[in-house]
C-alpha cells in the first residue's frame, strides 16, 4: 500500500479536553479511518477532528 493512503489525525473530546494522535487509513469517501471509538471518559459523540499535514 502507498504511504500517501496514511493519515495522522489530531483527535480532542469537547467534554474532558483529552487528546489523541492517531493514524489511520482513508477511505474511499476520503475521511480517515482510526479505529477510535471513544475517550477516556465515555464520551462517544463530542470531537473536535483535525487531520495532521
Amino acid at each position: 500500500m502507498p504511504k500517501s493512503q496514511r493519515a495522522k489525525v489530531t483527535i480532542r473530546c469537547n467534554v474532558c479536553g483529552e487528546t489523541f494522535t492517531l493514524r489511520g487509513r482513508r477511505d474511499p469517501s476520503g475521511g480517515v479511518d482510526t479505529g477510535f471509538k471513544q475517550c477516556l471518559c465515555d464520551n462517544d459523540k463530542h470531537f473536535s477532528i483535525q487531520e495532521e499535514p
